[in-house]
Protein backbone atom coordinates (compact mmCIF):
# COMPACT_ATOMS: atom_id res chain seq x y z
CA UNK A 1 0.00 0.00 0.00
CA UNK A 2 1.46 3.26 -1.01
CA UNK A 3 2.80 5.31 2.16
CA UNK A 4 1.11 8.57 3.31
CA UNK A 5 4.79 10.07 2.12
CA UNK A 6 3.95 8.73 -1.55
CA UNK A 7 1.14 9.96 -1.87
CA UNK A 8 1.92 13.69 -0.69
CA UNK A 9 4.39 14.14 -3.08
CA UNK A 10 1.88 12.61 -5.68
CA UNK A 11 -0.38 15.26 -4.98
CA UNK A 12 2.75 17.88 -5.54
CA UNK A 13 4.03 15.83 -8.67
CA UNK A 14 0.55 16.48 -10.55
CA UNK A 15 0.53 20.60 -9.47
CA UNK A 16 4.20 20.66 -11.10
CA UNK A 17 3.53 18.87 -13.91
CA UNK A 18 -0.13 20.29 -14.57
CA UNK A 19 1.45 22.59 -17.61
CA UNK A 20 2.73 19.79 -19.30
CA UNK A 21 1.28 17.66 -22.10
CA UNK A 22 -1.26 14.93 -21.01
CA UNK A 23 1.27 12.02 -21.68
CA UNK A 24 4.52 13.68 -19.80
CA UNK A 25 1.66 14.81 -16.97
CA UNK A 26 1.29 10.77 -16.24
CA UNK A 27 4.00 8.71 -16.47
CA UNK A 28 5.76 10.00 -13.88
CA UNK A 29 3.07 10.18 -11.51
CA UNK A 30 1.69 6.78 -12.53
CA UNK A 31 5.25 5.13 -12.24
CA UNK A 32 5.80 6.92 -8.88
CA UNK A 33 2.97 5.47 -7.53
CA UNK A 34 2.81 1.95 -8.40
CA UNK A 35 6.72 2.05 -7.16
CA UNK A 36 5.36 3.20 -3.89
CA UNK A 37 2.69 0.52 -3.85
CA UNK A 38 4.61 -2.68 -5.47
CA UNK A 39 7.88 -1.65 -3.07
CA UNK A 40 8.93 -1.01 -0.02
CA UNK A 41 9.91 2.65 -1.64
CA UNK A 42 8.64 5.31 1.43
CA UNK A 43 11.33 8.55 0.58
CA UNK A 44 10.19 11.48 -1.83
CA UNK A 45 10.22 11.90 -4.89
CA UNK A 46 13.59 13.98 -5.56
CA UNK A 47 15.57 10.92 -4.34
CA UNK A 48 15.08 8.61 -6.89
CA UNK A 49 12.71 9.85 -9.49
CA UNK A 50 14.56 12.54 -12.41
CA UNK A 51 12.02 14.49 -14.82
CA UNK A 52 12.87 16.44 -17.80
CA UNK A 53 11.97 19.62 -16.08
CA UNK A 54 14.34 18.62 -12.92
CA UNK A 55 17.51 21.00 -12.76
CA UNK A 56 19.47 17.34 -12.02
CA UNK A 57 17.52 15.66 -14.80
CA UNK A 58 20.38 16.03 -17.52
CA UNK A 59 23.17 16.07 -14.81
CA UNK A 60 21.98 12.02 -13.86
CA UNK A 61 21.14 11.17 -18.09
CA UNK A 62 24.96 12.02 -18.82
CA UNK A 63 26.50 10.74 -15.88
CA UNK A 64 27.70 7.48 -17.40
CA UNK A 65 27.34 8.09 -21.03
CA UNK A 66 30.49 7.69 -22.66
CA UNK A 67 29.22 8.94 -26.06
CA UNK A 68 28.57 12.24 -26.12
CA UNK A 69 26.93 11.83 -30.24
CA UNK A 70 23.85 9.62 -28.35
CA UNK A 71 23.10 13.22 -26.25
CA UNK A 72 22.13 15.02 -28.94
CA UNK A 73 19.13 17.58 -28.62
CA UNK A 74 17.69 15.69 -31.66
CA UNK A 75 18.12 12.19 -29.59
CA UNK A 76 14.84 11.05 -28.05
CA UNK A 77 15.18 11.19 -23.85
CA UNK A 78 13.33 9.47 -21.51
CA UNK A 79 10.05 10.70 -19.41
CA UNK A 80 11.46 9.06 -16.57
CA UNK A 81 15.05 8.52 -14.96
CA UNK A 82 14.39 5.97 -11.75
CA UNK A 83 17.77 5.02 -9.80
CA UNK A 84 16.30 2.56 -7.31
CA UNK A 85 17.60 2.56 -3.68
CA UNK A 86 17.00 -1.39 -3.09
CA UNK A 87 16.83 -4.64 -5.16
CA UNK A 88 12.62 -4.71 -4.23
CA UNK A 89 12.82 -1.07 -6.17
CA UNK A 90 14.17 -3.27 -9.70
CA UNK A 91 11.52 -5.92 -8.98
CA UNK A 92 8.78 -3.05 -8.92
CA UNK A 93 10.16 -0.88 -11.68
CA UNK A 94 9.48 -4.32 -14.12
CA UNK A 95 6.15 -5.19 -12.59
CA UNK A 96 5.18 -1.11 -13.39
CA UNK A 97 6.79 -0.66 -16.52
CA UNK A 98 4.71 -3.94 -17.57
CA UNK A 99 1.00 -2.41 -15.86
CA UNK A 100 1.69 0.98 -17.73
CA UNK A 101 3.42 -0.34 -21.12
CA UNK A 102 6.03 1.47 -21.20
CA UNK A 103 9.79 0.67 -22.35
CA UNK A 104 12.16 0.04 -19.83
CA UNK A 105 16.16 0.67 -20.30
CA UNK A 106 17.92 -0.31 -17.99
CA UNK A 107 22.10 0.74 -17.30
CA UNK A 108 24.28 -0.06 -14.92
CA UNK A 109 27.27 2.58 -16.29
CA UNK A 110 29.97 1.80 -18.68
CA UNK A 111 31.02 1.47 -22.50
CA UNK A 112 27.44 0.95 -24.38
CA UNK A 113 29.07 2.47 -27.70
CA UNK A 114 25.21 3.32 -29.02
CA UNK A 115 23.61 4.51 -26.31
CA UNK A 116 20.39 1.71 -25.95
CA UNK A 117 20.64 1.58 -22.23
CA UNK A 118 20.09 4.91 -22.18
CA UNK A 119 18.21 6.20 -25.79
CA UNK A 120 15.57 4.38 -28.05
CA UNK A 121 14.22 4.95 -31.68
CA UNK A 122 11.67 2.56 -30.97
CA UNK A 123 8.98 5.23 -30.79
CA UNK A 124 7.32 4.75 -27.70
CA UNK A 125 7.98 6.47 -24.05
CA UNK A 126 10.30 4.91 -22.25
CA UNK A 127 11.77 5.37 -18.69
CA UNK A 128 15.10 4.48 -17.41
CA UNK A 129 16.58 2.20 -14.48
CA UNK A 130 19.66 3.34 -13.64
CA UNK A 131 21.79 1.11 -11.09
CA UNK A 132 24.23 3.63 -9.91
CA UNK A 133 23.20 3.32 -5.90
CA UNK A 134 23.19 -0.38 -6.17
CA UNK A 135 26.75 -0.80 -5.65
CA UNK A 136 27.51 -3.16 -2.85
CA UNK A 137 30.53 -5.32 -2.79
CA UNK A 138 31.21 -8.47 -0.47
CA UNK A 139 34.41 -10.11 -0.85
CA UNK A 140 35.02 -13.75 1.16
CA UNK A 141 38.38 -14.31 1.53
CA UNK A 142 38.03 -17.87 2.90
CA UNK A 143 36.30 -18.85 -0.26
CA UNK A 144 37.85 -17.00 -3.11
CA UNK A 145 34.91 -15.21 -3.84
CA UNK A 146 32.81 -11.85 -4.47
CA UNK A 147 29.48 -10.49 -4.59
CA UNK A 148 29.28 -7.27 -6.72
CA UNK A 149 25.51 -5.67 -7.27
CA UNK A 150 25.54 -4.28 -10.43
CA UNK A 151 26.02 -0.19 -10.36
CA UNK A 152 29.36 -1.03 -8.72
CA UNK A 153 32.33 -0.06 -11.33
CA UNK A 154 34.55 -2.59 -12.01
CA UNK A 155 37.57 -0.54 -10.79
CA UNK A 156 35.56 -0.39 -7.18
CA UNK A 157 35.78 -4.49 -7.35
CA UNK A 158 39.14 -4.79 -8.24
CA UNK A 159 39.92 -1.95 -5.19
CA UNK A 160 37.99 -3.93 -2.96
CA UNK A 161 39.63 -7.25 -3.45
CA UNK A 162 42.84 -5.41 -3.31
CA UNK A 163 41.89 -4.54 0.25
CA UNK A 164 41.19 -7.55 1.34
CA UNK A 165 44.24 -9.88 -0.51
CA UNK A 166 47.42 -9.03 -2.08
CA UNK A 167 47.46 -11.95 -4.32
CA UNK A 168 43.48 -11.83 -5.38
CA UNK A 169 42.34 -10.50 -8.45
CA UNK A 170 39.47 -11.07 -11.05
CA UNK A 171 39.49 -11.40 -15.17
CA UNK A 172 37.89 -8.24 -16.02
CA UNK A 173 37.69 -4.88 -17.78
CA UNK A 174 40.94 -2.67 -18.53
CA UNK A 175 38.39 0.77 -18.53
CA UNK A 176 37.76 0.45 -14.43
CA UNK A 177 34.82 2.90 -15.17
CA UNK A 178 32.94 0.18 -16.56
CA UNK A 179 29.43 -0.97 -14.77
CA UNK A 180 29.99 -4.54 -13.57
CA UNK A 181 26.55 -5.49 -14.30
CA UNK A 182 26.59 -4.75 -18.41
CA UNK A 183 30.18 -5.55 -18.38
CA UNK A 184 30.26 -9.12 -17.65
CA UNK A 185 26.72 -9.55 -20.47
CA UNK A 186 29.08 -9.29 -22.80
CA UNK A 187 31.72 -11.46 -21.88
CA UNK A 188 34.01 -9.10 -19.94
CA UNK A 189 37.61 -9.05 -21.54
CA UNK A 190 40.68 -7.91 -19.58
CA UNK A 191 44.56 -7.74 -18.96
CA UNK A 192 44.17 -11.54 -17.45
CA UNK A 193 41.88 -13.22 -20.37
CA UNK A 194 45.17 -15.13 -21.93
CA UNK A 195 45.93 -16.90 -18.36
CA UNK A 196 42.15 -17.09 -16.41
CA UNK A 197 39.86 -16.33 -19.51
CA UNK A 198 36.86 -14.03 -19.45
CA UNK A 199 34.74 -12.53 -16.25
CA UNK A 200 31.98 -14.60 -17.64
CA UNK A 201 34.26 -17.62 -17.21
CA UNK A 202 35.05 -16.91 -13.85
CA UNK A 203 31.07 -16.08 -12.14
CA UNK A 204 29.75 -18.96 -10.19
CA UNK A 205 26.11 -17.39 -9.37
CA UNK A 206 24.01 -14.63 -10.29
CA UNK A 207 20.92 -12.31 -9.03
CA UNK A 208 18.71 -11.20 -12.02
CA UNK A 209 15.10 -10.13 -11.96
CA UNK A 210 13.52 -12.08 -14.92
CA UNK A 211 10.50 -10.31 -17.14
CA UNK A 212 7.51 -10.90 -14.15
CA UNK A 213 9.68 -9.17 -11.94
CA UNK A 214 11.09 -12.25 -9.55
CA UNK A 215 14.37 -12.31 -8.22
CA UNK A 216 16.26 -15.31 -9.53
CA UNK A 217 19.43 -17.14 -8.88
CA UNK A 218 21.66 -19.48 -10.35
CA UNK A 219 19.63 -22.19 -8.44
CA UNK A 220 16.09 -20.88 -9.18
CA UNK A 221 16.92 -19.31 -13.07
CA UNK A 222 18.18 -22.68 -14.14
CA UNK A 223 21.33 -23.60 -16.24
CA UNK A 224 20.04 -22.27 -19.59
CA UNK A 225 19.57 -18.79 -18.23
CA UNK A 226 22.90 -18.72 -16.31
CA UNK A 227 24.81 -19.37 -19.59
CA UNK A 228 22.66 -17.02 -21.44
CA UNK A 229 23.37 -14.19 -19.04
CA UNK A 230 26.71 -14.83 -19.34
CA UNK A 231 27.83 -13.38 -22.37
CA UNK A 232 24.37 -12.77 -24.12
CA UNK A 233 24.50 -8.97 -24.29
CA UNK A 234 22.41 -6.93 -21.88
CA UNK A 235 19.40 -6.18 -20.96
CA UNK A 236 17.55 -9.00 -23.17
CA UNK A 237 17.17 -11.74 -20.54
CA UNK A 238 16.52 -9.76 -17.44
CA UNK A 239 17.95 -6.70 -14.91
CA UNK A 240 21.48 -8.18 -13.89
CA UNK A 241 21.43 -7.25 -10.03
CA UNK A 242 24.42 -9.00 -8.48
CA UNK A 243 26.95 -11.22 -9.49
CA UNK A 244 29.14 -13.94 -8.25
CA UNK A 245 32.89 -14.02 -8.89
CA UNK A 246 35.47 -16.49 -8.66
CA UNK A 247 38.55 -14.70 -7.29
CA UNK A 248 42.07 -15.86 -9.41
CA UNK A 249 45.17 -15.84 -7.77
CA UNK A 250 47.92 -12.89 -8.75
CA UNK A 251 51.35 -12.92 -8.08
CA UNK A 252 52.47 -10.37 -5.19
CA UNK A 253 54.49 -8.29 -8.34
CA UNK A 254 53.75 -7.96 -11.68
CA UNK A 255 55.24 -6.38 -14.73
CA UNK A 256 54.32 -3.90 -17.05
CA UNK A 257 55.91 -1.96 -20.18
CA UNK A 258 54.73 0.54 -22.65
CA UNK A 259 56.70 1.27 -26.00
CA UNK A 260 56.23 3.28 -28.94
CA UNK A 261 57.56 2.19 -32.21
CA UNK A 262 56.22 4.92 -34.91
CA UNK A 263 56.99 4.29 -39.06
CA UNK A 264 60.22 5.72 -38.76
CA UNK A 265 60.97 3.16 -36.34
CA UNK A 266 60.02 0.01 -38.32
CA UNK A 267 56.79 0.01 -36.63
CA UNK A 268 55.39 -2.03 -39.89
CA UNK A 269 58.10 -5.30 -39.86
CA UNK A 270 57.69 -5.24 -35.53
CA UNK A 271 53.92 -5.25 -35.87
CA UNK A 272 53.53 -8.09 -38.53
CA UNK A 273 56.06 -10.13 -36.52
CA UNK A 274 53.83 -9.40 -33.09
CA UNK A 275 50.71 -10.97 -34.99
CA UNK A 276 52.83 -14.44 -35.02
CA UNK A 277 53.17 -14.15 -31.51
CA UNK A 278 50.92 -12.37 -29.50
CA UNK A 279 48.72 -15.42 -29.48
CA UNK A 280 51.29 -17.86 -28.52
CA UNK A 281 53.19 -16.26 -26.15
CA UNK A 282 53.80 -16.93 -22.16
CA UNK A 283 49.88 -17.26 -21.28
CA UNK A 284 50.66 -14.54 -18.42
CA UNK A 285 51.68 -11.98 -20.59
CA UNK A 286 49.10 -9.67 -22.06
CA UNK A 287 50.39 -7.45 -24.73
CA UNK A 288 48.04 -4.99 -26.81
CA UNK A 289 48.45 -2.64 -29.37
CA UNK A 290 47.49 0.70 -29.65
CA UNK A 291 47.32 2.30 -32.64
CA UNK A 292 46.76 6.22 -33.52
CA UNK A 293 48.63 9.11 -35.17
CA UNK A 294 51.00 11.52 -33.92
CA UNK A 295 53.08 14.70 -35.22
CA UNK A 296 56.36 13.26 -36.44
CA UNK A 297 59.49 14.37 -34.04
CA UNK A 298 61.35 17.08 -35.12
CA UNK A 299 59.16 17.59 -38.69
CA UNK A 300 56.54 20.19 -38.47
CA UNK A 301 53.09 19.33 -40.13
CA UNK A 302 53.69 16.39 -40.93
CA UNK A 303 51.79 13.45 -39.24
CA UNK A 304 52.84 9.45 -38.78
CA UNK A 305 51.44 6.16 -37.54
CA UNK A 306 52.04 4.92 -34.08
CA UNK A 307 51.98 1.33 -32.43
CA UNK A 308 52.53 1.40 -28.71
CA UNK A 309 52.89 -1.90 -26.92
CA UNK A 310 51.23 -1.78 -23.81
CA UNK A 311 51.39 -4.68 -21.41
CA UNK A 312 50.70 -6.77 -18.38
CA UNK A 313 52.76 -9.70 -17.42
CA UNK A 314 51.94 -11.81 -14.40
CA UNK A 315 55.26 -12.02 -12.80
CA UNK A 316 58.64 -10.50 -12.07
CA UNK A 317 60.98 -8.23 -14.82
CA UNK A 318 63.53 -11.01 -15.18
CA UNK A 319 61.07 -13.37 -15.75
CA UNK A 320 59.34 -11.28 -18.70
CA UNK A 321 62.72 -10.04 -20.60
CA UNK A 322 63.74 -13.46 -20.56
CA UNK A 323 60.53 -14.19 -22.62
CA UNK A 324 60.18 -11.44 -24.59
CA UNK A 325 64.35 -12.09 -25.84
CA UNK A 326 63.30 -15.51 -26.36
CA UNK A 327 59.68 -14.77 -28.26
CA UNK A 328 59.77 -11.49 -29.39
CA UNK A 329 63.10 -9.62 -29.58
CA UNK A 330 62.24 -7.40 -32.55
CA UNK A 331 60.36 -4.77 -29.94
CA UNK A 332 63.73 -4.41 -28.28
CA UNK A 333 62.43 -4.40 -24.66
CA UNK A 334 65.14 -3.42 -22.20
CA UNK A 335 65.15 -2.84 -18.51
CA UNK A 336 64.44 0.46 -18.55
CA UNK A 337 61.40 0.15 -20.11
CA UNK A 338 59.70 -2.65 -17.51
CA UNK A 339 58.38 -1.96 -14.16
CA UNK A 340 57.63 -4.37 -11.34
CA UNK A 341 54.50 -3.06 -9.24
CA UNK A 342 51.53 -4.75 -7.70
CA UNK A 343 48.29 -5.99 -9.27
CA UNK A 344 46.11 -2.68 -7.92
CA UNK A 345 49.00 -1.03 -9.56
CA UNK A 346 48.95 -2.50 -12.59
CA UNK A 347 45.35 -1.47 -12.89
CA UNK A 348 45.84 1.79 -12.50
CA UNK A 349 48.77 2.15 -15.06
CA UNK A 350 46.86 0.18 -17.87
CA UNK A 351 43.78 2.34 -17.39
CA UNK A 352 45.91 5.30 -17.95
CA UNK A 353 46.37 6.69 -14.53
CA UNK A 354 49.28 8.92 -13.63
CA UNK A 355 52.30 7.31 -12.05
CA UNK A 356 51.68 7.08 -7.96
CA UNK A 357 47.89 7.72 -8.34
CA UNK A 358 46.75 6.41 -5.30
CA UNK A 359 44.31 3.41 -6.01
CA UNK A 360 41.43 5.05 -3.76
CA UNK A 361 40.89 6.92 -7.18
CA UNK A 362 39.03 3.52 -8.51
CA UNK A 363 36.08 4.35 -5.77
CA UNK A 364 35.57 7.65 -7.68
CA UNK A 365 34.16 5.42 -10.31
CA UNK A 366 34.33 8.04 -13.29
CA UNK A 367 35.42 7.44 -16.62
CA UNK A 368 38.61 9.31 -18.32
CA UNK A 369 36.80 8.88 -21.64
CA UNK A 370 33.92 11.12 -22.96
CA UNK A 371 34.06 11.98 -26.72
CA UNK A 372 31.51 12.00 -29.31
CA UNK A 373 33.11 8.86 -31.42
CA UNK A 374 32.12 5.47 -33.58
CA UNK A 375 33.24 2.29 -33.03
CA UNK A 376 33.70 -1.01 -34.79
CA UNK A 377 35.28 -4.36 -34.11
CA UNK A 378 36.64 -7.22 -35.93
CA UNK A 379 38.38 -10.86 -35.09
CA UNK A 380 41.66 -11.31 -36.66
CA UNK A 381 42.68 -15.40 -37.72
CA UNK A 382 45.09 -14.90 -39.71
CA UNK A 383 48.17 -12.85 -39.72
CA UNK A 384 47.72 -9.59 -42.10
CA UNK A 385 50.46 -9.15 -44.33
CA UNK A 386 52.65 -6.13 -44.33
CA UNK A 387 51.04 -4.59 -47.68
CA UNK A 388 47.78 -5.02 -45.77
CA UNK A 389 48.79 -2.95 -42.89
CA UNK A 390 50.98 -0.37 -45.42
CA UNK A 391 47.18 0.25 -46.67
CA UNK A 392 45.63 0.57 -43.07
CA UNK A 393 48.17 2.87 -42.22
CA UNK A 394 47.52 5.36 -45.31
CA UNK A 395 44.28 5.07 -43.84
CA UNK A 396 44.69 6.23 -40.85
CA UNK A 397 46.33 9.23 -41.91
CA UNK A 398 43.48 10.67 -44.01
CA UNK A 399 41.48 10.57 -40.50
CA UNK A 400 41.58 13.40 -37.78
CA UNK A 401 41.52 11.17 -34.74
CA UNK A 402 41.54 7.57 -35.60
CA UNK A 403 42.28 4.90 -33.05
CA UNK A 404 42.65 1.11 -32.99
CA UNK A 405 43.13 -1.10 -29.85
CA UNK A 406 44.30 -4.95 -31.17
CA UNK A 407 43.68 -7.60 -27.81
CA UNK A 408 46.02 -10.87 -28.42
CA UNK A 409 44.13 -14.08 -27.48
CA UNK A 410 45.62 -17.26 -27.58
CA UNK A 411 46.13 -19.08 -23.75
CA UNK A 412 43.31 -19.72 -21.79
CA UNK A 413 40.80 -17.97 -24.68
CA UNK A 414 41.71 -21.21 -27.21
CA UNK A 415 41.11 -23.87 -24.12
CA UNK A 416 37.23 -22.71 -23.56
CA UNK A 417 35.12 -24.16 -25.86
CA UNK A 418 33.35 -21.64 -28.26
CA UNK A 419 29.70 -22.80 -26.55
CA UNK A 420 30.80 -22.81 -23.30
CA UNK A 421 29.32 -19.13 -22.56
CA UNK A 422 27.11 -17.47 -25.57
CA UNK A 423 30.95 -15.36 -25.97
CA UNK A 424 32.06 -17.58 -28.96
CA UNK A 425 35.45 -16.16 -30.31
CA UNK A 426 37.84 -18.62 -28.95
CA UNK A 427 40.17 -20.95 -30.65
CA UNK A 428 41.23 -19.64 -33.56
CA UNK A 429 41.16 -15.82 -32.99
CA UNK A 430 45.11 -14.53 -32.81
CA UNK A 431 43.44 -11.18 -32.00
CA UNK A 432 40.63 -8.57 -31.56
CA UNK A 433 40.78 -5.04 -33.05
CA UNK A 434 38.53 -1.92 -31.95
CA UNK A 435 38.19 0.62 -34.40
CA UNK A 436 37.24 4.27 -33.16
CA UNK A 437 37.09 7.67 -34.70
CA UNK A 438 36.33 10.72 -32.34
CA UNK A 439 35.18 14.15 -32.69
CA UNK A 440 34.89 17.12 -30.27
CA UNK A 441 31.79 19.05 -31.76
CA UNK A 442 28.47 18.18 -32.04
CA UNK A 443 28.16 18.97 -35.54
CA UNK A 444 26.04 16.64 -37.49
CA UNK A 445 28.54 17.26 -40.75
CA UNK A 446 31.38 16.50 -39.10
CA UNK A 447 29.32 13.32 -37.56
CA UNK A 448 28.70 11.93 -40.95
CA UNK A 449 32.19 12.46 -41.68
CA UNK A 450 33.96 10.99 -38.98
CA UNK A 451 31.04 7.86 -39.49
CA UNK A 452 31.78 7.60 -43.41
CA UNK A 453 35.00 7.23 -42.80
CA UNK A 454 34.64 4.22 -40.00
CA UNK A 455 32.77 2.71 -42.22
CA UNK A 456 35.27 2.82 -45.36
CA UNK A 457 38.40 1.60 -42.76
CA UNK A 458 35.78 -0.98 -41.92
CA UNK A 459 35.00 -2.51 -45.49
CA UNK A 460 38.61 -2.37 -46.43
CA UNK A 461 39.41 -4.56 -43.43
CA UNK A 462 36.83 -7.28 -45.05
CA UNK A 463 39.47 -9.48 -46.85
CA UNK A 464 41.76 -9.56 -43.25
CA UNK A 465 38.97 -10.63 -40.65
CA UNK A 466 37.37 -13.70 -40.03
CA UNK A 467 34.83 -14.83 -42.29
CA UNK A 468 31.46 -16.79 -42.19
CA UNK A 469 30.42 -15.07 -40.43
CA UNK A 470 32.35 -11.70 -39.86
CA UNK A 471 32.48 -11.80 -35.89
CA UNK A 472 32.46 -8.69 -33.40
CA UNK A 473 32.02 -8.27 -30.26
CA UNK A 474 28.57 -7.58 -28.76
CA UNK A 475 30.46 -5.39 -25.93
CA UNK A 476 30.93 -3.14 -28.75
CA UNK A 477 27.81 -2.49 -29.91
CA UNK A 478 27.55 -1.57 -33.54
CA UNK A 479 23.94 -0.95 -34.85
CA UNK A 480 25.28 -0.46 -38.65
CA UNK A 481 25.54 -4.45 -38.32
CA UNK A 482 21.64 -5.00 -38.59
CA UNK A 483 21.59 -2.56 -42.14
CA UNK A 484 22.30 -5.80 -44.56
CA UNK A 485 20.75 -4.87 -47.87
CA UNK A 486 20.63 -8.89 -49.00
CA UNK A 487 18.34 -9.33 -45.95
CA UNK A 488 14.24 -8.87 -46.17
CA UNK A 489 13.59 -5.92 -44.30
CA UNK A 490 9.88 -6.62 -43.52
CA UNK A 491 11.44 -9.70 -41.45
CA UNK A 492 12.96 -8.29 -37.81
CA UNK A 493 13.74 -11.74 -37.60
CA UNK A 494 16.21 -12.02 -40.16
CA UNK A 495 17.42 -8.74 -39.42
CA UNK A 496 18.56 -9.70 -36.08
CA UNK A 497 19.92 -13.01 -37.32
CA UNK A 498 22.45 -10.59 -38.93
CA UNK A 499 24.34 -9.10 -36.01
CA UNK A 500 23.22 -12.25 -33.96
CA UNK A 501 25.63 -14.31 -35.84
CA UNK A 502 28.37 -11.67 -36.10
CA UNK A 503 28.20 -11.58 -32.14
CA UNK A 504 27.48 -15.04 -30.86
CA UNK A 505 27.85 -17.26 -33.73
CA UNK A 506 26.19 -20.40 -33.44
CA UNK A 507 25.15 -19.80 -30.08
CA UNK A 508 22.81 -17.21 -31.34
CA UNK A 509 20.22 -19.87 -32.01
CA UNK A 510 20.22 -21.21 -28.60
CA UNK A 511 20.25 -17.08 -27.07
CA UNK A 512 16.73 -16.92 -29.23
CA UNK A 513 15.11 -20.48 -28.21
CA UNK A 514 15.70 -19.47 -24.13
CA UNK A 515 14.61 -15.89 -24.58
CA UNK A 516 11.26 -17.68 -25.98
CA UNK A 517 10.80 -19.18 -23.06
CA UNK A 518 11.70 -16.93 -20.59
CA UNK A 519 10.51 -13.81 -22.08
CA UNK A 520 7.71 -14.97 -24.37
CA UNK A 521 6.36 -11.44 -24.45
CA UNK A 522 9.57 -9.64 -25.29
CA UNK A 523 9.29 -7.24 -22.56
CA UNK A 524 13.39 -6.95 -22.37
CA UNK A 525 13.46 -5.33 -25.93
CA UNK A 526 15.95 -3.20 -27.56
CA UNK A 527 17.63 -2.00 -30.91
CA UNK A 528 20.02 -4.99 -30.79
CA UNK A 529 17.76 -7.12 -28.01
CA UNK A 530 17.85 -10.94 -28.39
CA UNK A 531 14.53 -11.57 -30.19
CA UNK A 532 11.91 -14.05 -29.34
CA UNK A 533 11.21 -17.13 -32.35
CA UNK A 534 7.31 -16.69 -33.75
Amino acid sequence: MASSNCIMVTLIIILLWSSSSVLSDTIPEKFYQCICKNSDFSDSFSTAFYTPNDASFNTILNSTAQNLRCLMPSVPKPELIFTPLTEPHVQASVICAKQLNLQLRVRSGGHDYEGISYISEMGSPFVIVDLLKLRGIEVNIEENSAWAQAGATVGEVYYRISEKSKTLGFPAGLCTSLGIGGHITGGAYGSMMRKFGLGVDNVIDAHIVNANGTILDRQSMGEDLFWAIRGGGGASFGIILSWKMKLVTVPSIVTVFTVPKTLEDGATKILYKWQQVADKIDDGLFMRVVINVVDKKDVKGERTVQTAYNSLFLGNAETLLRIMNESFPELGLTQKDVTEMSWIESILYIAGYANNTPPEVLLQGKSLFKNYFKAKSDFIKEPIPETGLEGLWKRLLEEDSPLMIWNPYGGMMANISESDTPFPHRKGVIFKIQYLTLWNQPDQELATKHVDWIRKLYNYMTSYASMYPREAYVNYRDLDLGMNKNVNRNSSFAQASVWGNKYFKNNFNRLVQIKTIVDPENFFKHEQSIPVKG
